[in-house]
């Protein structure tokens, strides 16, 4: 008898970023064995913050149960936490998944379902401290493990993030081949991919696009904090 196919859900919203979505999706969508439904709320497309659509998602509310739970980030996490249907659908599954994933600010939307109270999380850097409204504590790795709660910073760290998936459920063998086989040998021509590292000149530009959201963005997180 063929062994039960182990079932990753993929949960989409408007104004996600695409990359973190594609990216672990390129990797999971490659492990032996697994099953990927890439599925919204309201199920068909679905735009991501960077003008692609994704067409023909299934609605989380017809899929049953899941082995893994993935969600993406976007500067609509904040949004999207405080959609209650999205967020029912999003923690009936959850309940019942072995694991519980995200890049990004995905995290915050495993916070507000309640699922990272006193668990370590990732995050990109610049919302890591929302993370503390829904009790988990901030990580700065690229990728997180605490017990069945997987999480990847932001947005690239998606890929390190799947890999890390793929050696979990298939072995480091078959992560490997994967890795080869999507040729991820990262070699950036800049070193500024982390706060720490960036030129002052580019850390201060995005430091002021994300200020100016930060007061949108604080509250929404609050306000999905407060009823938890």
């Amino acid at each position: 008898m063929a062994p039960p196919t182990f079932i990753i859900v993929e949960a989409l919203y408007p104004g996600m970023t695409q990359l973190d979505f594609t990216g672990p999706h390129t990797v999971l969508s490659r492990i032996p064995g697994a099953e990927v439904i890439v599925a919204s709320e309201p199920g068909g497309p679905i735009a991501s913050d960077g003008g692609l659509t994704f067409a023909g998602t299934k609605r989380l509310a017809e899929i049953e149960r899941c082995d893994l739970l993935f969600v993406p980030g976007g500067m609509a996490a904040t949004d999207v936490i405080n959609n209650r249907a999205f967020m029912a659908e999003f923690e009936r599954l959850a309940a019942g998944a072995r694991y519980l994933t995200s890049v990004c600010t995905g995290s915050l939307v495993l916070g507000a379902a309640g699922v990272l109270k006193g668990k370590r999380a990732a995050c990109h850097w610049a919302w890591r401290d929302m993370l503390p409204l829904f009790g988990a504590i901030p990580d700065a790795g690229r990728v997180v493990r605490d017990g069945n709660v997987i999480t990847g910073g932001g947005v690239t760290a998606g890929i390190d993030f799947a890999l890390v998936v793929a050696a979990e459920l298939a072995g480091e063998t078959v992560a490997q081949a994967i890795q080869l086989s999507i040729e991820y040998a990262p070699a950036p021509p800049f070193d500024a991919g982390r706060p720490e590292t960036a030129p002052p000149e580019a850390l201060a530009l995005v430091k002021a696009r994300m200020a100016e959201a930060l007061p949108g963005r604080l509250a929404g997180a609050k306000a999905a904090a407060a009823r938890l």
